[in-house]
């Protein structure tokens, strides 16, 4: 993974943990369910941001690594079973 693909997700999990942080203490302070919920959205919106991130540089890496230019089907359904369970 490169250092600024790696910066970019440590620098959005880092807001991700602020948003939770925020979230809990909306929970402790009874704010309203509506507001909370939408806070959870925003959260679960930048994790699947994040992911997808990791998936696109991994299947970078898995992909276009190979020294012939070749895709085996092996690493193409690697990448598919991961963005697979990053779905379910």
């Amino acid at each position: 993974m490169s250092e600024n693909i790696k910066d970019d997700i440590l620098l959005r999990l880092k807001t991700i943990k602020g948003h939770i942080a925020g979230i809990e203490k909306m929970v402790e302070e009874n704010k309203g369910c509506s507001d909370v919920l939408l806070q959870i959205a925003a959260v679960r919106s930048s994790l699947e941001k994040v992911g997808l991130s990791i998936i696109n540089e991994h299947a970078q890496e898995c992909l276009l690594s190979n020294e012939d230019g070749k895709i085996s089907f092996e690493d193409m359904q690697s990448v598919v079973n991961l963005l697979v369970k990053f779905l379910k």
